[in-house]
């Protein structure tokens, strides 16, 4: 899973490219970066999914955001001179919700299809475009997208799993919404991308506790680590690059419809890699959510 908003505000950062990278980007449509950019993060879910059967959910998170720390530290520094208390504070609370949000991500997904768990997680970036929106019309995308998780929640059925699974999507989507929110203060007090890796260099610590004592000597398994790279490169690095050479070349509403798709794309990934089968209830929540997504987002 990516950490971006709906409306793409979320990312103030800026990677420096080389310019062999640049010019191929540039022979790409901008909406073909965003596209690819949401299969990236899908792909790297799906393969963070079939890790689940020999690491824990939590330990898979401190491989996966260990992997992205280090290839974003080494192409940003963090430079804490010149900074306040209170701008460290920001950052490190900006690097907790970042931390929590991919803990229990990860934990939905290890209970519930992928398309399912991102169509959940989703009413957090929803909200915070409805809440900045405060459009009358606003209130029809939120009555769709509970209709798309009241189709989702399994009625009738003994609460278990689903359940579980449930609630750990909505507590990824509350992370995600405050990621948002202090993703605009960090912006605004880290220069260049420093915000980004001095948050992702506190999530690590926030998630070395429970991911090394559920992994154990596993994590220091060549495959396992070289796998942990994968997801890093693929749910973090690729896509945040990719999405920002976008957002330079398209206007933020546009690429905001776009990133809308990210729950049916999930579900797509989820089928292809995963053999996850989604019945006809299921894909008709999914695109209440999509479309109230698109909807909140376009002007």
């Amino acid at each position: 899973m990516t950490a971006e908003t709906v409306s793409g505000s979320a990312r103030p950062y800026r990677f420096r490219l080389g310019a062999g990278l640049r010019a191929a980007s540039d022979a790409v449509p901008p909406s073909g970066l965003v596209i690819l950019g949401i299969l990236t993060v899908q792909i790297g879910a799906g393969l963070a999914k079939n890790l689940f059967a020999v690491l824990p959910p939590s330990a898979v998170v401190f491989l996966r955001i260990s992997t992205s720390a280090l290839v974003l530290v080494a192409l940003a520094l963090p430079r804490l001179r010149g900074l306040s208390r209170r701008d460290l504070l920001v950052g490190a609370a900006f690097g907790v919700s970042l931390g929590l949000m991919n803990l229990s991500f990860y934990e939905a997904l290890a209970r519930l299809p992928m398309g399912i768990a991102v169509a959940i997680e989703f009413l957090g970036p929803l909200s915070v475009a409805v809440v900045a929106s405060r459009r009358k019309l606003d209130f029809l995308w939120v009555a769709l997208a509970a209709t798309g998780i009241a189709l989702l929640a399994p009625w009738g059925k003994a609460a278990g799993a689903s359940w579980v699974g449930i609630g750990f999507a909505l507590l990824a989507g509350a992370f995600w919404a405050s990621y948002i929110l202090l993703s605009a203060a960090v912006g605004g007090r880290f220069p260049g991308t420093t915000g980004l890796s001095f948050a992702m260099v506190v999530s690590v610590l926030v998630t070395a506790p429970v991911g090394i004592t559920t992994g154990g000597l596993d994590l220091l398994s060549p495959e396992i680590l070289l796998l942990g790279l994968g997801v890093g490169l693929l749910s973090s690095v690729i896509p945040y690059t990719l999405e920002l050479e976008a957002l330079r070349r398209m206007p933020k509403r546009v690429f905001g419809i776009l990133m809308s798709l990210e729950p049916a794309a999930a579900a797509l990934v989820g089928l292809l890699i995963l053999g996850e089968i989604l019945h006809l209830r299921e894909w008709a929540a999914i695109g209440c959510v999509v479309i109230a997504s698109i909807g909140a987002t376009k002007a």
